[in-house]
C-alpha cells in the first residue's frame, strides 16, 4: 500500500471514531468538556484523509508532513483520552470546570454560586463501559493504534 492509501485508512478510522462519538450523543449519552476536546484531533485527521484521498485519485501529492500531522492528531487523541481515562478512575484531578470540586471552607453564597455555575455533564462521571473500559479508554486505545498506522504510513512513498 501507498503512504495516501495507508493515511485514508487512518483517517476512516478517525471518521468512525467520530461517527461513533455522534452516535452515542444522539444516544443520549451528552459529551462532557474532556470529551469534546478528543473530538477535535480526529476531526483534523479526517481533513488530512481528504488529502490522502486526492492523492489515492493522482490529484494531489501527500506529503510527509500531512502524514505526520495525521500521526500526531491520533496520538493527541489517545494522550487525552488516557488523561480522560486517568480522571474517571480517580488517579488524578481533572479540569476544576467539569469535576467535583471541595465545597469546604465555601460560604454559602459561593456554594450557590458554584452550583449554579457547575457543568451538567462531569468528566469524572463514567457514563459507558464495555469490558469495564470507558468510552475514553476505548477512545485511548483505538487512537493509539490510529497513531501506528499514520506512522506505518510515513515509511511508504
Amino acid at each position: 500500500m501507498t503512504r495516501a492509501q495507508i493515511s485514508l485508512v487512518a483517517a476512516v478510522g478517525s471518521t468512525l471514531l467520530l461517527a461513533a462519538a455522534f452516535g452515542f450523543q444522539a444516544l443520549g449519552y451528552a459529551p462532557c468538556k474532556l470529551c469534546l476536546w478528543q473530538r477535535w484531533p480526529h476531526g483534523l485527521a479526517m481533513v488530512l484523509g481528504g488529502w490522502a484521498l486526492l492523492a489515492v485519485m493522482g490529484r494531489a501529492p501527500l506529503p510527509r508532513i500531512a502524514v505526520w500531522l495525521g500521526a500526531s492528531a491520533a496520538a493527541t487523541s489517545a494522550v487525552l483520552g488516557g488523561y480522560h481515562t486517568g480522571v474517571e478512575q480517580g488517579w488524578w484531578p481533572g479540569p476544576d470546570s467539569c469535576t467535583g470540586q471541595p465545597i469546604a471552607g465555601l460560604s454559602p453564597a459561593d456554594l450557590l454560586m458554584q452550583i449554579m455555575a457547575a457543568p451538567i455533564i462531569r468528566c469524572d462521571d463514567i457514563a459507558w463501559s464495555l469490558l469495564g473500559l470507558s468510552m475514553a479508554s476505548w477512545n485511548m486505545l483505538a487512537s493509539g493504534g490510529l497513531a501506528v498506522v499514520w506512522l506505518l504510513a510515513t515509511r511508504r512513498t
